[in-house]
């Protein structure tokens, strides 16, 4: 495969697992987001790193956010949001952690494609991105990338795509968050 098809083969499968998000989940996690006194985020290997991408956007956009395991991490609190991505919703530690954060009072949301993971119980919220995990469950899109890459992909670009709503919910300017950006370096 040339790079040509590659890159219409990513942007191809990125666009349909976009486009299979209920906007209604996304609406509602929005605003979860922007209820929040503090947003905390927990994923494994290639998810935390997204997740940790979109905790920075947010902080950019004035909201509280942590990364949960970080040496400058808060307790949580009941008027808190613990975001959790796990395309499974079996990951063990992010499992156990929502487990700690529900008992606390917290919000749970889950972003991920199974919707009868362990975590359903306890989720106050699942965003579902219906993309093929480990598990091969059958209503999840077939990807041809390797592993869970598509999940990844879309976990990054849906988390741009909160902040582009959320940007426009509070009438932020983008000129002022330019300079802002700017300033701190």
């Amino acid at each position: 495969m040339n790079y040509k098809m590659a890159v219409k083969l990513v942007l191809s499968e990125c666009s349909s697992a976009l486009d299979k998000i209920n906007e209604d989940e996304v609406n509602n996690f929005m605003n979860m987001l922007l209820e929040a006194d503090q947003v905390f985020f927990v994923g494994v290997g290639r998810v935390k790193l997204e997740l940790e991408a979109f905790a920075k956007r947010l902080a950019h956009l004035g909201i509280k956010v942590h990364i949960v395991g970080d040496i400058n991490e808060p307790a949580m609190t009941s008027k808190d949001v613990l975001v959790i991505g796990s395309g499974s919703g079996e990951s063990l530690i992010p499992v156990a952690i929502a487990k700690k954060a529900k008992q606390i009072g917290g919000k749970i949301i889950h972003i991920g494609s199974n919707s009868k993971s362990s975590l359903a119980s306890i989720t106050d919220l699942m965003v579902r991105i219906p993309v093929q995990t480990k598990l091969y469950l059958s209503d999840e899109i077939v990807s041809k990338q390797p592993m869970s890459s598509l999940f990844e992909q879309s976990l990054f670009l849906f988390g741009d795509v909160v902040a582009v709503m959320i940007i426009d919910k509070k009438n932020i300017e983008l000129k002022k968050l330019w300079n802002y950006h700017a300033n701190l370096e």
